[in-house]
């Protein structure tokens, strides 16, 4: 019989460490697009004509699009820091970031001189390289994101409320 007082090494749990950077990953994401809709909700007008600037939509679609994306990254960065329907919203959001930096490489490489729209209607400048390194950073988290969101043998069961990754 070992009466050993010896405590052992605390059993090292990497899913632990996805919690933390899921966490730390959605509150980034979530703060970015609640931070980006505002002012495209407050200046939809504005927002319009930086839509249309992009020459990418129909006629029709821009006034729509001004004033349905602003909601939807609202939503989306709300849904991601309170942690609410995350598979969908892990999507919608890599999806909407992707769709983003396509139309900024897009509008980069066709030369035109316009404003990026992302986080202001106003005072932004032209899109250049700077920009669109930014906005390809925000894919990091959210890559991150759906990797731990969609790959299970990258974090424990989810039968326990306890045991949630996200």
């Amino acid at each position: 019989m070992n009466c050993s007082t010896e405590k052992k090494p605390a059993e090292t749990k990497p899913w632990h460490l996805h919690r933390i950077f899921a966490l730390l990953a959605r509150l980034i994401l979530g703060g970015i697009f609640i931070y980006a809709s505002f002012d495209k909700i407050l200046h939809p007008a504005a927002f319009a004509e930086a839509v249309y600037n992009y020459q990418v939509l129909p006629d029709g679609f821009i006034n729509l699009t001004a004033i349905v994306l602003p909601w939807l990254e609202l939503v989306l960065g709300s849904f991601l820091i309170i942690g609410f329907w995350l598979p969908g919203t892990v999507v919608m959001s890599n999806l909407l970031l992707m769709t983003f930096t396509g139309a900024l490489l897009f509008n980069m490489a066709r030369g035109l001189d316009i404003g990026c729209g992302c986080f202001s209607t106003t005072t932004e400048s032209a899109i250049n390289l700077w920009t669109v390194l930014r906005d390809t950073s925000f894919l990091i988290p959210a890559a991150y994101l759906f990797y731990v969101t969609f790959f299970p043998r990258n974090k424990p069961a989810l039968n326990r409320s306890d045991d949630e990754l996200l």
